[in-house]
């Protein structure tokens, strides 16, 4: 019996939005129960979207139906959600997306519940001009974003709050980083055109690739062979900033999955050690050298207790890509607004400052560290630089700017949808000698 996609989808959305569940393990996990790629497409689809837009449509279904299915029966809910969202995100057919849904609900063994969900999505249809109204009243809502961030937002970027949230509500492209030691960017771009890709150079990112939408890049010519590696190119940033040499000594913390530390090896030839504190991730760092075919240190331990891993020896580049909120790449990851509380941002703010102290004796004299977070939110950026700043008499701001972004106090904020780039915070610190 074929597995429907739609109910399939009804079930993994319901774990990731009610249960806490990672949005990534949900679609690797049933992704391969589907046959066809179009019905993996779909789902996909209906999982990212669904989570996307979960905060709308799910207050949307709470105006729709007299008593909450949301714990009841999760993965009806679940579905009534995705009804929603083939209509207004995706805009399939309206009669073959009600349709499908419904039929999804018998596919849920939930028979009974078929006419109940056949009748709030035509609801929807027959009121949805004011119902829209009525979720547009709200950025909670109007945008999909959890109301402590869409506040936090306000308050951080009064005049591009509304900005930064519609982006991270629209599709990313896909972007590759070129690996130097293996390939020349347009080599890689005739090697990918030639086998049908639109792919494209980045105007200022001298290693990216911009592909228009996402794809199966482990099919693409050139993956099994380590030409190429994704990242966004806001993440591909860090290298430039590192003003990397051969022969230095460089710390990647807080590594994993190791895309800028493979990006750092392909550019110079340096004794690079990745410290991940977490061995499984550790493990996605090995792969990532493997695969792109480059060398360095794999260490397993805390960046905020050097003591259990260094030996003595300064570096002379330092890149510390912070845990933090993740709340600049929401775009990508739609499930962080639905797993991100205001009440961690405390804690990511005590972690990062507690890591950046215990570092920066580490760096050699004249040496850089390059801090990064992929937060939009200033408490975890220059909030963090500044206090180092402060207490460090030999710690120095470096100047830089890009060609997107904005100035901070200290550093440089790129916010989602800047230069179609994720949001990401860098800053430069240079010890004196």
């Amino acid at each position: 019996m074929k597995t429907d996609t739609r109910a399939l989808a009804a079930k993994g959305l319901a774990e990731v939005a009610l249960r806490g569940a990672s949005l990534r393990d949900v679609m690797e996990r049933n992704a391969p129960r589907l046959a066809d790629p179009r019905d993996r497409a779909l789902l996909m689809a209906l999982l990212s979207e669904g989570a996307r837009w979960w905060l709308r449509f799910d207050a949307a279904i709470d105006g729709l139906l007299e008593k909450s299915l949301r714990h009841k029966d999760p993965a009806i809910h679940a579905l009534l959600v995705l009804g929603l969202v083939q209509l207004e995100i995706l805009e399939l057919q309206d009669y073959a997306a009600v349709a499908a849904t419904v039929e999804a609900v018998r596919s849920l063994q939930r028979p009974q519940l078929a006419g109940l969900v056949n009748a709030v999505l035509r609801r929807w249809q027959r009121e949805r001009e004011t119902l829209v109204a009525q979720l547009d009243a709200r950025p909670q809502t109007r945008h999909a974003h959890p109301a402590w961030l869409a506040a936090a937002l306000q308050r951080d970027w009064p005049e591009l709050a509304e900005t930064v949230m519609a982006a991270d509500n629209r599709e990313p492209p896909l972007m590759l980083r070129v690996n130097r030691q293996r390939s020349e960017r347009q080599a890689l771009i005739d090697l990918l055109q030639g086998a049908g890709q639109v792919v494209t150079a980045h105007p200022w990112l001298s290693d990216a690739l911009l592909l228009p939408h996402s794809t199966d890049v482990t099919r693409l010519p050139g993956f099994e062979d380590g030409l190429f590696a994704v990242q966004d190119g806001a993440a591909q940033v860090a290298a430039d900033l590192a003003d990397l040499k051969d022969g230095l000594r460089v710390l990647d913390a807080c590594a994993a999955p190791g895309g800028k530390a493979c990006h750092l090896l392909e550019r110079a030839d340096i004794d690079l050690t990745a410290l991940e504190f977490d061995p499984k991730r550790a493990e996605r760092i090995r792969q990532n050298l493997m695969r792109l075919r480059l060398n360095a240190k794999v260490v397993i331990g805390d960046a905020g207790a050097t003591a259990g891993w260094w030996k003595g020896q300064p570096f002379d580049r330092i890149l510390i890509d912070a845990p933090c909120s993740a709340t600049g790449v929401l775009r990508r990851r739609p499930d962080v607004r639905l797993h991100r509380r205001e009440s961690d941002i405390a804690a990511m703010h005590e972690q990062q400052r507690r890591i950046l102290s215990a570092l920066w004796p580490l760096l050699a004299p004249g040496g850089l560290l390059v801090y990064i977070t992929c937060s939009v939110l200033r408490a975890e950026n220059e909030a963090i630089v500044s206090e180092l700043l402060a207490t460090q008499p030999d710690a120095q701001a470096v100047a830089f700017t890009l060609p997107a972004g904005h100035a901070a106090t200290v550093g440089w904020q790129i916010l989602p949808g800047d230069g179609d780039l994720d949001g990401m915070y860098y800053a430069v610190l240079q010890k004196r000698s």
